[in-house]
C-alpha cells in the first residue's frame, strides 16, 4: 500500500488548510492564515444533511456510508437518511481509509 499524506483538516470560513497534518504554527490557505483559536467549530456543518448510500468500489467500501458534501468523508446515514453528526476531520483515521476515499474518488470522481 503506497504511503498518502494527509493533510490538516482545520478550517476557517469553509477553507481548509492545506499543510500536512500535525504541522507546527499556523493554518495557511493560499494567502489566508489563522490559529486554531479561529478556526471553524470542529463539528461538520453537513451534519444532518440528507445523504444517500455512496456506490460502492469491488470491495463494498465505503459500506453503505454517504459522502459529506462539505468535509468530503464518508459518513454513516440515521434511520432517516441524514448524515449522522460528525467533525469535519477524524484524528483516528487510517492509511486505509484514506486510501479508500482516494481510489473512490479516482473511480467515481466528485
Amino acid at each position: 500500500m503506497s504511503e498518502v499524506v494527509q493533510f490538516c483538516r482545520s478550517r476557517n470560513g469553509g477553507r481548509r488548510c492545506t499543510r500536512p497534518l500535525g504541522h507546527a504554527g499556523l493554518h495557511r490557505h493560499r494567502s489566508i492564515m489563522w490559529t486554531d483559536a479561529g478556526a471553524d467549530p470542529a463539528r461538520c456543518a453537513g451534519s444532518g444533511s440528507p445523504g444517500e448510500p455512496a456506490r460502492p468500489l469491488a470491495d463494498g467500501y465505503p459500506e453503505g456510508r454517504a459522502l459529506c458534501g462539505v468535509c468530503l468523508r464518508f459518513v454513516k446515514l440515521d434511520e432517516d437518511s441524514t448524515l449522522t453528526e460528525h467533525e469535519t476531520a477524524d484524528p483516528d483515521e487510517t492509511e486505509s481509509e484514506a486510501v479508500h476515499r482516494q481510489e473512490w474518488f479516482n473511480t467515481y470522481g466528485w
